[in-house]
């Protein structure tokens, strides 16, 4: 215990102690720093029993003359015909929001509920989403 004390009062044992508490400060506020995150993309989920929430029939007829961008009127259609989409033409498919699949024109596109219709018709998920 007395080897310690003396070492600890040292100039150098005081340079290593100052050392040793800015790296342990650093990492605990870098792990700090990336809970913080992990907490914020979890989100709150709403799950009805029983029953469905349409909030594309909600926007709808709540808002008939609010234009929207582009982009979500894209979205609430995308929604409304199907929640994956595939080409005619090529042999993968996409979930509405995957921006992989943004290059298909819309009279290419063949539209699925689930994904298991859409790997029953022979497509295969695309990597990208």
């Amino acid at each position: 215990m007395q080897k310690i004390k003396l070492f600890v009062e040292s100039d150098k044992g005081k340079d290593i102690l100052t050392i040793l508490i800015v790296i342990l400060v650093g990492i605990s506020s870098f792990y700090l720093g990336r809970l913080s995150k992990q907490d914020a993309l979890n989100g709150v989920k709403i799950e009805y029993k029983g029953q469905e929430a349409s909030a594309i029939g909600s926007l709808e007829a709540n808002m008939p003359k609010i234009s929207l961008n582009p982009s979500i009127t894209e979205r609430i259609q995308a929604n409304s015909k199907g929640n994956y989409f595939a080409s005619k033409k090529g042999k993968k498919y996409y979930s509405a929001g995957c921006s992989a699949g943004k290059s298909i024109k819309e009279e290419n596109r063949i539209y699925f509920n689930t994904s298991s219709e859409a790997e029953k018709a022979g497509y295969t998920l695309s990597s990208s989403c």
